[in-house]
């Protein structure tokens, strides 16, 4: 097994932010019921330097959770609403032209579009047309906006929160696979039980706001993103990971028939890496120094799931692509 040791400077690193994790749950409980789960998928995803497709219907406060997220770790918020009329520029930025009044003389100006923020919530993402969501893809790629030849970088860290609500479909853009793949994790906000829905509205229904503290700042956050990057992963779990991802291909030799059968297309390269770096984030989270094979089955389905395009068959026969990935999960156990 082939490993680096962990520096004493990161073991002290991973204990602080271990301690900082729970305090990020503890603010989020004051207003959050609940959703555990995508709490930690986001900060995930968040310490990854990844991005998250979250669907669910609404009023599953998708939106609070992020505003709150964002209060709690004292970022820069932007939620931007995407309808059929909205254009690059509007996300971007555009340039307007401007007099000085001292020399007469005319020049543009970049006016900053809401995409310059830290955290980003692209709500119904799929509502806008196919060149409106290239703007924010490509920002989420490449970290910066291009505008009449000049680049402007964007605030760091950046951090893309896009929604879609899945049961209106009419009139919708739906992104493509490529697209897709450009998310981390595709994460499914469920109804909260009833215990918690009796909770919510208790809590929502009164006068009372709690009161937040900021609990870690923009350069903290990049510096547990760097130290994400440094967690050393043995190579059985590398291994693991690209096997699993491999596996979702009907053309590879080692993948099952029953994904020979169900799938078109598996998942590429990126759902290894993805997969890797979720699994550092889960374990460090943890206050673990590196990750193991079942970090990977933690993380697998959100990471998969937008991933796999299934056939007719899968649909004739009432399979979905989770189905087909915790079948892949469980034969790996067995």
């Amino acid at each position: 097994m082939s490993k680096k040791s962990v520096l004493e400077p990161d073991l002290q690193a991973i204990e602080e932010l271990k301690i900082g994790y729970r305090s990020i749950i503890g603010q989020i409980e004051k207003v959050i019921v609940g959703q555990h789960r995508i709490i930690d998928e986001l900060l995930i995803s968040l310490f990854s330097r990844g991005h998250c497709l979250l669907i669910g219907v609404p009023g599953l406060a998708k939106t609070l959770l992020i505003s709150t997220l964002s209060e709690i770790l004292d970022l820069k918020f932007s939620r931007i609403q995407f309808t059929p009329d909205l254009m690059p520029s509007d996300i971007t930025g555009t340039e307007i032209l401007e007099e000085d009044r001292t020399t007469g003389k005319k020049e543009f100006r970049f006016i900053k579009g809401p995409v310059f923020a830290h955290i980003i919530l692209a709500d119904e993402i799929n509502r806008t047309p196919p060149k409106t969501q290239a703007a924010l893809l490509q920002a989420m790629q490449e970290h910066e906006v291009s505008a009449s030849g000049n680049t402007y970088k964007l605030d760091e860290p950046f951090f893309v929160l896009a929604t879609q609500n899945p049961i209106e479909q009419e009139g919708t853009y739906p992104l493509p696979e490529a697209q897709l793949d450009r998310f981390m994790f595709n994460v499914w906000i469920d109804y909260p039980s009833k215990e918690e829905e009796i909770q919510i509205v208790q809590s929502t229904t009164g006068s009372y706001y709690p009161q937040l503290q900021p609990v870690m700042d923009a350069k903290q956050i990049m510096g547990l993103q760097d130290l994400v990057r440094r967690v050393p992963v043995a190579d059985l779990v590398v291994h693991y990971a690209v096997e699993l991802v491999r596996k979702t291909r009907p053309n590879d030799p080692l993948s099952p028939s029953f994904v020979k059968d169900w799938i078109s297309w598996g998942a590429g390269p990126r759902a290894s890496q993805y997969l890797i770096l979720g699994a550092k984030s889960r374990s460090i989270l943890d206050g673990r120094t590196t990750p193991d094979i079942n970090d990977i089955r933690s993380v697998a389905r959100s990471v998969l799931r937008h991933r796999i395009v299934t056939n007719f068959n899968a649909e004739a026969d009432g399979v979905s692509t989770i189905d087909i990935i915790e079948r892949l999960i469980n034969q790996e156990k067995s």
